[in-house]
């Protein structure tokens, strides 16, 4: 591997003079400069920013913390974020908070507090925000925050209205018992989803709204539906809190050959991939999740190189997409 004593030694000058180019510190004569530009694009090196940042106090390395790695939304969100941080030149650090462990996610923080991290993306609500501002003075951009946070920037999409429109959809197409498996209520997506199924619900003649609590978990889905059917055998739609509950609730339905949607119709959230390969394909509220990544990582290297510290509220819309599980039609056609 080449190293700056390399690039030295062929461009005729000291080591601390490659140094003090690529860093941008200190006087280098015109003369020399070109030498070593070109000595450096011929070798193609490429300077250590471990080691760089070690004095600049900066390792263009930025921080993306999610919940769970193996929810499909997160993977869609990191593949997003690293595509920004590729282009512009900084190399992204995941951390898997892996759910509400205060005492895992303390030790993690102090893991990252010894570090050279530029920046923190926050995708999670199983660190503390505010312990983040007060032991850390990196940049962040906090994603799903209920509130708008003094300095920061605060990236979330409207899920309050989204789950009125996934309500209202299942309304639409006959729905008269509709159940919300809805989220952990420290969650701030899930609170804003239950606030909007109530909403719908509220002035609705004639139909009936059940709220059940699951975990945005496939198994979650499974278990939920099993009770929600023991008590309340006449449901006949479901709103999932998240796409992975919905999943769940599908998987359990062709289990007991419960036809959907005849007999059930199924509505998610989040629209990820995994939504379009189920059977049948289940209708979802979509957010702009690869959207979300690349902006996050766009504002919070923003914020680095131009110390801006005021706040920032960006709020991005979901749309319903609508497939089979709430579609007669496309299950009629199969048949």
């Amino acid at each position: 591997m080449t190293t700056i004593r390399d690039v030295a030694k062929l461009a005729g000058v000291s080591p601390a003079t490659v140094s003090r180019v690529l860093n941008n510190k200190g006087y280098v004569s015109e003369e020399k400069l070109k030498i070593i530009d070109k000595v450096i694009k011929e070798m193609n090196f490429q300077p250590n920013q471990v080691a760089r940042g070690l004095t600049k106090k900066s390792s263009k390395t930025l921080a993306l913390l999610v919940t769970d790695i193996t929810n499909p939304f997160f993977s869609e969100l990191a593949k997003g974020a690293e595509k920004i941080t590729q282009q512009l030149g900084y190399s992204l650090l995941l951390g898997n908070t892996g759910g509400n462990n205060p005492e895992k996610n303390a030790d993690y923080m102090n893991f990252l507090k010894n570090k050279y991290i530029d920046g923190f993306i926050i995708a999670t609500h199983d660190i503390d925000v505010e312990v983040l501002k007060k032991n850390y003075k990196s940049p962040m951009v906090i994603l799903e925050a209920d509130k708008d946070i003094e300095n920061l920037c605060t990236i979330k999409v409207d899920n309050y209205h989204g789950a009125i429109e996934a309500t209202k959809h299942l309304l639409s197409i006959g729905c008269q018992k509709i159940a919300h498996i809805y989220g952990p209520q420290y969650d701030a997506t899930a609170k804003d989803r239950l606030r909007g199924f109530k909403t719908s619900m509220k002035h609705q003649e004639g139909s009936s709204g059940i709220e059940y609590p699951g975990d945005f978990s496939i198994m979650s889905g499974i278990e939920s539906i099993q009770e929600l059917l023991k008590k309340h055998s006449d449901i006949d739609g479901i709103f999932a809190g998240n796409d992975l509950i919905a999943i769940g609730v599908v998987k359990e339905l062709n289990r007991l050959k419960i036809k959907i949607p005849e007999q059930i119709a199924v509505c998610g959230f989040d629209g990820i991939t995994l939504t379009q390969i189920t059977s049948p394909e289940i209708t979802t509220i979509e957010q702009p999740i690869y959207k979300m990544g690349e902006l996050a990582a766009e504002r919070l290297i923003y914020r680095i190189n131009h110390s801006f510290n005021e706040t920032e509220s960006i709020e991005l819309k979901a749309k319903l997409v609508i497939r089979e599980s709430t579609v007669k039609s496309a299950i009629d056609s199969k048949q």
